[in-house]
């Protein structure tokens, strides 16, 4: 059904209302589609086009169809039976803002490829029927505000020097010339009648027409197509997005999921908070909000969808992780034609009155026409500032030529000899004194360097180049005065050294500070020979620059080369609007036009910026016959063109587009070729070239004579391309590639192409290769580097036999291309912007255009992308950075994001790893203006780029993770046991020393129970101080003797007795901070038959959060009554406290601080030691609370295994800074003194935050040798007193004497902690040996306590190896194996033994699944039997199973009769090469982590600290990070300590690094504030209470990314 007959051209409205008509199945503006997994095998639109309509039930007004937007809502005419809740309700605000800004179009909106715009457009469509919600980001309001950045200055749209990969950006005038759709859908193809050639011209032509008369042109068309689309009127599918969950009440309600404004705004409703009815239960029975979960789900479901095609291959990286390798597609295109021939282009026939050299050229025009003009320069204002003639420019180049040889330095030592290298800095309004530089510098016979003018000390590549110039050997940089007066100068009015630059004489070269050459002076004038001209920079892929050098006589070829392929005469005006300074500017403008005595009108960039049409204004004025321009130039002039009357171009014989090669560059030629043939432009004038700074003009368009064939075109398949070879005009009409040809081989070269990797074999005809030259004009070495330029200069191609095609060497030109028929070459690319992705090859500048495509003018700056790869886990993966302009909001920049990536899926079937919009005029520039590629890569890696909006893809993108792990079965009883080997391996297990062995006079060891030791001690050393308590002065705040802690136990339980009403083994809570009263009410509990536990305060400043859980444990551990001081009696009846929870429930409460006279009649004797002494109530990392239960006996048990062990007894000191509440930091600060009767010197905590040296001093005013801290007082201490250490030192600050420091702590040892604290402190003495874990968790609240024994103290008996330290393979640990490594190799992860097994206890390691015994160093779980395990859980709900399986445990083969406790953490045992005092071999024991923390993900075991340690190290900004599973989604949380800006950075980063060392991919990132992720006292994170705040949308994060 041919819908639209088509006379001569087909006019671009109309193109624009067709690709609409594609972009409806875009439909709703509320959604953003899911970028797909797929690839897409798109056959034509047309195929799919009949479904799309029929799944959309629209109503089309006129204005709409003409507005070319993808973003179209779908009418409010939905079906109503489909339920309320699954509407998308339209906004007509939504709708009508559209229109309006369309309508407005902004000047630059109206050019564009618009064949391309439609195959994009088309590409998303295909992606909207499968249509998938992607949840948007949430960001802070304080964030979202500032990137509306109105304060920023609006950037040059411009891009300037090309030298920097896309640095011409959309530079190129309308978009790109991917002519998607030569012949569009089929409906459409049948009216378009023509050869491909001939409608490409038409369809990419754009239309001189102006807005509002486009809206006539299509009128009828639209309308027409309305009718067709109105046919098929069927609803619309149900948009089933928002999710339903059957609330409390039972009612089904939809919950909106958060999305752009547009469609789904009025629909938006508030997200429940935390507690509302609308909850939703989550795989953890949790209940949680839905706003972030709904986000997660959608996340999960958007995941759910299939990959891309399974890939087949692995290599083995290492061995245990096997990652997925690429491998080729069986049917992919491969190269089938013949071997290609090379071209030699025509004879250089050489005229006879061509100049010798350069200089002779400006010799003879200097002397006999010195009054012909050679240089017009212009100003801002496009009026002449002055003009160069001969006479003059050879008059000056001889003084600046006599002075640079003659008055720098002394006559004995000049400071500049011929052949030496000098800096050209000249800016680039002025091309006269640049050109009399050069002049002058080739006269004297030395190398001028051209480069920018640094405008500021560290200008984006200003280093580079200063290492250019050093490498040069460059001492002496010419520069005119009034860039002279513009650098920066030091206060002294010196210009300073630049970043990387060599310390340079600037040498002014104006002719009033040059003395006059004597008249007999006369520069040295030969033939051009093999000696350097001039040495042009050149900028690389990683920023690097190097010099490309060019000889005199390469030079003088190059400029008869073009001479002859432009036919160029004396006397012609040339018009140039190109960087003189460099490439097709400098050989046309500056070099060419000398030996031939042209006139060169120079149009400065700063002009353009005022006036892009000021070029063409100079083509008529001047009747110029030739002008040298960009397509950047020619898109501006398109732009700006209206205002224009009376132009005419008939005068140009010749338009050189110096970036014809570049893949946009073919719109622009065709746009502007339609708008101005009217204006007198013939079409045969449009020359595209290529060049490169080593091979110089490499090939250019001849001017065709009138009326001869048109030029050619190669319309490619994308995907062939990708694949490196040439298809023509395959079915996939979406993804394809126009190229123009860029003319003929230059005269006198010869052309061939060669493969892009390994030996230069010479190309198939149908395959893409790198474009060699060989010819004498071209580049002959990158300056100093030998290496490259054998690479580069020194090529010889080969035919398939192995021989080498010519004895003479071939230049590497850095183009991608191919010689197609009639020697016409063209290029598809840079060896540059090449990225190699899954094996297939993808150009940046492809990319740049399909991204510009998608709505380019309305979300970001034309010319302000930059798109590169980043390799992550083997692969490169794609980046792109867009500048966003500041008006557009949140949900437009999410939305083009989205459709971005659609559309290069769609494309180039390739997706895109990360998308990122800076705000506008944030991005490195070039110097002229473009973006600088490799500064941007660099920020972006550094985590400095502070993008205002992010998208990462790494789900769509990364293909090649290892395949998740299938668990092997473990060893089970059939395996054969031989006494203690289990398959072959030793069994891990270990005992401390054995109690029954050991003689000591342990007086203590004939009480039973601890209140009798007391009594034993108040009767036998009274006045023995037992403990001593410091403030944060570090003075005595209160002491403790035998006597006295005895006397005030006995008043605690008369009081007990009187108020309390308690009997034998009630319950009681003991609220105290840390200190004397809390040690006090413990044995008077004790004294009393009660059964204490002891409970952290509530924080004052912090009631809701810390009340409720001391409410829990009072209630869990069914407390009778709670004993405390005055001031936390008050605070427990506050009103805060009423707030946070219902305080009549308290028990009684009872005040210590005043306490009866009088003593109990009795103090009680428990009639069994197995009764319970007391209750250890604990928080663990996943947010349990659990109680255990301690007998009298594993009391008494405990303490004298650690009095062994530490060697503790009367006269010893020991310096405790723990929380006393809980595991071990409560036995020594509570139970230990008593029970061995040495001095404690208690320092709690809290105070090291208002005096962080406390701790340190403490230990060394007491001489204290043995000393327990936890990990946070640890990292107190490594932060806080970091820069102190010299004043420390000279307070008198020793540690010489510590023996052990212990670090009291129930999770693996944090080894990078303990190492820095040692390295900090070492100065002020303290042995890097004395630092070492214990190891304790809820069955066993102490394992291990290593004490070593250092110095003399080594023959006292027990003294301990070394802590040792091994390094295991982390990918082996995934999967529960252990594998011991090298120092640094990678995955090493370094382990610190957990400390020596205290006396009595016996460890195995077992499988937690088949509870069968593991060989050693086998990773399992570690089980303990001791004399002190807790006797079980203390539980409210008795829960029988778990208690027996934590508490009394039997292996199921090899010794099942004894009983174990499961520790619930992860380890293995390793027998040493050390030796212990009894002379037997050493075991280590090494923890990896709690089972209860470890994420299962892809099948593997991971610990979160492992994933942690990676994050915390990728940027300086993140302090803190935790990570926990969602839905098996991976969430990092992370703490920023930066500004706001930086948050985003972060998000690549942390993605990158944990695919790179723990391949997953990261789902959700979270920034949030210091101090948000919660740790308790022991400073573990609690991970879970994290997750629960997250989920109940709590933590007020900066940002929020979900991963795509």
């Amino acid at each position: 059904c041919t819908l639209i007959s088509l006379q001569g051209k087909l006019n671009v409205s109309l193109s624009l209302s067709l690709s609409l008509s594609l972009s409806l199945s875009l439909c709703l503006v509320g959604d953003i589609t899911q970028k797909g997994y797929e690839k897409k095998r798109s056959k034509l639109i047309g195929a799919y086009l009949p479904q799309v309509i029929t799944n959309t039930c629209i109503s089309l007004s006129l204005s709409l169809s003409l507005s070319l937007s993808l973003s179209l809502s779908l009418s409010p005419g939905v079906d109503p039976s489909m339920g309320q809740e699954r509407r998308m309700p339209v906004t007509p605000s939504s709708s009508s803002r559209y229109h309006r800004r369309r309508s407005s179009g902004s000047r630059d909106e109206r050019y564009r490829s618009d064949v391309h715009t439609e195959a994009v457009q088309a590409a998303l469509a295909k992606h909207k029927e499968r249509k998938m919600a992607v949840p948007m980001p949430s960001k802070r309001r304080s964030l979202v505000v500032q990137t509306s950045m109105d304060a920023y200055t609006p950037p040059d749209t411009s891009s300037g020097s090309e030298g920097e990969g896309q640095g011409d950006g959309g530079g190129g005038g309308t978009s790109s010339s991917r002519e998607g759709s030569i012949s569009m859908e089929h409906w459409i193809s049948r009216a378009i009648h023509g050869t491909s050639s001939t409608t490409t011209t038409t369809s990419s032509t754009a239309s001189s027409s102006s807005s509002s008369t486009r809206s006539g042109g299509s009128g009828a068309a639209a309308g027409r197509l309305a009718d067709v689309l109105a046919q098929h009127n069927h609803s619309a599918p149900p948009d089933v997005t928002g999710y339903t969950n059957n609330t409390s009440s039972g009612a089904t309600d939809g919950i909106q999921v958060e999305r752009p404004q547009g469609a789904g705004t009025a629909a938006q409703r508030q997200a429940p908070k935390y507690g509302n009815a609308e909850l939703m239960e989550t795989g953890d029975g949790v209940p949680v909000s839905s706003r972030v979960s709904a986000k997660i789900q959608q996340l999960v479901n958007t995941l759910k969808r299939p990959k891309r095609p399974p890939l087949r291959e692995f290599f083995v990286d290492d061995f245990e992780e096997l990652l997925e390798v690429q491998q080729p597609d069986p049917n992919q295109p491969k190269a089938e034609g013949a071997q290609m021939v090379a071209m030699r282009g025509e004879q250089l026939g050489v005229v006879t009155n061509w100049p010798p050299s350069l200089e002779a050229a400006l010799q003879r025009w200097g002397t006999i026409s010195p009054k012909a003009p050679c240089l017009t320069t212009m100003d801002t204002n496009g009026k002449p500032l002055y003009v160069l003639t001969y006479g003059k420019l050879w008059s000056r180049s001889m003084k600046v030529a006599y002075n640079l040889l003659h008055k720098l330095g002394t006559k004995q030592e000049p400071l500049v000899r011929p052949g030496d290298r000098v800096a050209l800095v000249f800016p680039n309004n002025d091309p006269a004194a640049f050109m009399t530089a050069f002049y002058g510098c080739l006269l004297a016979e030395v190398v001028p360097v051209p480069i920018e003018v640094p405008l500021t000390r560290k200008d984006a590549g200003s280093q580079q180049i200063g290492f250019l110039l050093g490498s040069c050997g460059v001492t002496v940089a010419l520069t005119s005065d009034a860039c002279h007066k513009g650098l920066p100068k030091s206060p002294t009015g010196e210009i300073p050294q630049f970043k990387g630059w060599p310390k340079v004489l600037w040498f002014v070269t104006e002719s009033k500070h040059l003395s006059k050459p004597p008249r007999d002076w006369f520069p040295h004038i030969k033939d051009a020979n093999q000696d350097t001209a001039y040495i042009e920079y050149k900028t690389c892929k990683d920023g690097s620059v190097l010099g490309v050098t060019v000889m005199r006589i390469a030079m003088l070829t190059h400029c008869q080369a073009l001479t002859q392929s432009c036919s160029y005469t004396e006397a012609e005006t040339i018009v140039n609007v190109l960087d003189f300074k460099k490439d097709v500017g400098l050989w046309h403008g500056i070099l060419t036009s000398v030996m031939n005595m042209m006139h060169v009108i120079s149009i400065p960039y700063a002009l353009m910026k005022v006036n892009p049409l000021s070029w063409i204004q100079k083509v008529c004025q001047y009747k110029a016959k030739v002008a040298c321009v960009k397509s950047r130039d020619m898109h501006w002039a398109l732009v700006a063109h209206r205002d224009q009357r009376d132009v005419n171009l008939s005068s140009l014989r010749m338009l050189v587009v110096a970036d014809g090669a570049n893949p946009w560059s073919i719109s622009s030629c065709d746009a502007f070729l339609n708008v101005f043939q009217s204006k007198g432009l013939k079409p045969e004038v449009i020359c595209p070239c290529a060049s490169s700074p080593e091979a110089l003009t490499v090939a250019i368009r001849r001017p065709a004579e009138e009326g001869s064939a048109p030029p050619g075109r190669g319309v490619l398949s994308m995907q062939g391309l990708s694949h490196g070879v040439i298809r023509v005009d395959s079915e996939e009409k979406l993804s394809v590639l126009t190229l123009q040809d860029v003319g003929t081989v230059m005269p006198g070269a010869m052309m061939c192409v060669v493969r892009l990797d390994g030996v230069p074999l010479l190309c198939k005809t149908d395959e893409i290769g790198e474009l060699c030259v060989c010819s004498v004009a071209t580049g002959t070495s990158y300056y100093g580097l030998t290496g490259m330029t054998k690479n580069t200069f020194e090529v010889f191609p080969m035919s398939t036999g192995g021989a080498p095609i010519s004895e003479f060497p071939f230049t590497r030109t850095g183009l991608l291309g191919f010689i197609g028929p009639g020697g016409l070459a063209f290029v598809a690319g840079k060896m540059d912007g090449l990225m190699l992705v899954g094996g297939r090859r993808h150009n940046a500048d492809d990319i740049v255009a399909t991204a510009l495509a998608v709505e380019p003018m309305k979300f970001v700056y034309r010319g302000r992308i930059a798109v590169f790869s980043i390799t992550v886990l083997h692969d490169e993966r794609i980046v792109v950075v867009a500048e966003q302009r500041p008006d557009s909001t949140e949900e437009d920049s999410f939305q083009w994001m989205s459709r971005v990536l659609q559309a290069i899926d769609g494309i180039h079937q390739v997706g895109v790893y990360c998308l990122a919009l800076v705000p506008s005029n944030t991005l490195p520039k070039t110097p002229l203006g473009g973006i600088h590629l490799s500064e941007t890569k660099q920020l972006f890696l550094e985590g400095a780029l502070h993008p205002c909006n992010v998208l990462m893809c790494p789900h769509t993108c990364v293909t090649n993770l290892p395949k998740p792990r299938q668990k092997q079965p473990e060893i089970g009883p059939a395996s054969v046991m031989v006494g203690n080997l289990v398959s072959g391996k030793r069994i891990a297990q270990a005992s401390g020393r054995d109690l029954g062995q050991i003689e000591d006079n342990d007086q203590a060891r004939k009480f039973l129970f601890l209140s009798e030791v007391l009594q034993w001690r108040a009767q036998t050393t009274p006045d023995h101080v037992l403990y001593t308590l410091l403030n944060s002065r570090g003075t005595i705040a209160s002491s403790l003797t035998c006597l006295q802690l005895h006397k005030r136990a006995e008043k605690i339980a008369a009081m007990l007795a009187e108020r309390g009403h308690l009997q034998d083994g009630d319950h009681v809570a003991l609220v105290y901070p840390p200190g004397i009263d809390l040690i006090v009410a413990f044995y008077g509990c004790l004294y009393a038959g009660c059964v204490p536990i002891t409970v952290r305060p509530p924080h004052p400043q912090n009631i809701a959060t810390t009340l409720p859980t001391v409410k829990m444990i009072v209630e869990v551990s069914r407390s009778v009554c709670v004993m405390t001081t005055q001031l936390i009696c008050k605070l427990l009846r506050s009103k805060e406290a009423s707030a946070a929870v219902d305080v009549r429930t308290w028990p009684p409460v009872l005040d210590t601080d005043d306490l009866p006279k009088k003593k109990p009649p009795l103090l009680y004797k428990p009639s069994n030691p197995d009764t319970l002494a007391y209750l250890d109530f604990s928080v663990s990392t996943t947010g349990m609370l659990a109680g255990v239960k301690m007998s009298h006996t594993a009391t008494s048990a405990f303490c004298r295994s650690i009095k062994l062990q530490c060697e503790l007894y009367p006269s010893r000191e020991v310096a405790i800074c723990l929380d006393p509440y809980c595991g071990l930091g409560f036995v020594l600060w509570c139970l230990c003194s008593v029970y061995s009767g040495h001095q404690s010197i208690l320092i709690p905590p809290a105070e090291l935050e208002v005096n962080p040296a406390l701790w340190l001093l403490a230990v060394s005013q007491y001489k204290v040798r043995d000393t327990f801290c936890s990990y946070s007082v640890m990292e107190l201490c490594t932060k806080g007193l970091g820069l102190q250490t010299d004043s420390l030192k000279s307070r008198g600050l020793d540690l010489s004497r510590v023996r052990t420091c212990v670090v009291v702590a129930e999770e693996r040892p944090r080894i990078a902690l303990t190492q820095s604290f040692s390295k900090l402190f070492k100065d002020l003495g303290l042995h890097p040996r004395a630092v070492s874990t214990s190891f304790g968790c809820r069955v066993n609240l102490a394992i291990c306590l290593q004490p070593h024994r250092l110095g003399k103290l080594a023959d006292q008996g027990t003294s301990g190896p070394d802590p040792t330290t091994v390094f295991v393979d982390m990918r082996a640990l995934r999967h529960d194996r252990v594998r011991l490594v090298e120092r640094g190799s990678p995955h090493s992860l370094p382990l610190m033994e957990s400390g020596k097994i205290l006396p009595g206890v016996r460890i195995i390691i077992a499988n937690p699944e088949t509870k069968g015994p593991m060989g050693e160093s086998h990773l399992g779980e570690i089980w303990v039997h001791s004399g002190h395990n807790a006797s079980g859980y203390f539980t409210v709900y008795g829960d029988e199973a778990l208690q027996s399986d934590h508490f009394s445990s039997r292996l199921s083969f090899g010794d099942t009769q004894t009983v174990w406790a499961r520790t619930g953490y992860l380890g293995f045992l390793r027998r040493t090469e050390l030796t212990d005092a009894s002379g037997e071999r050493h075991d280590a024991l090494y923890v990896v982590g709690a089972l209860d923390e470890a994420m299962e993900l892809r099948g593997m075991r991971y610990h979160p600290i492992d994933i942690e340690t990676s994050v915390i190290r990728t940027h300086k900004s993140i302090t803190e990070c935790a990570v926990f599973t969602w839905t098996n989604l991976l969430v990092v949380v992370v703490e920023l300590d930066g500004s706001e800006q930086e948050a985003l950075d972060l998000v690549p980063l942390v993605t990158n690094v944990v695919l790179e060392e723990h391949y997953l991919i990261v789902g959700v990132v979270v920034v949030v504030d210091i101090g948000v992720i919660p740790i308790n006292s022991r400073g573990e994170k609690q991970r879970m209470h994290l997750r629960d705040g997250f989920l109940a949308d709590q933590l007020d994060p900066i940002y929020v990314a979900y991963n795509m």
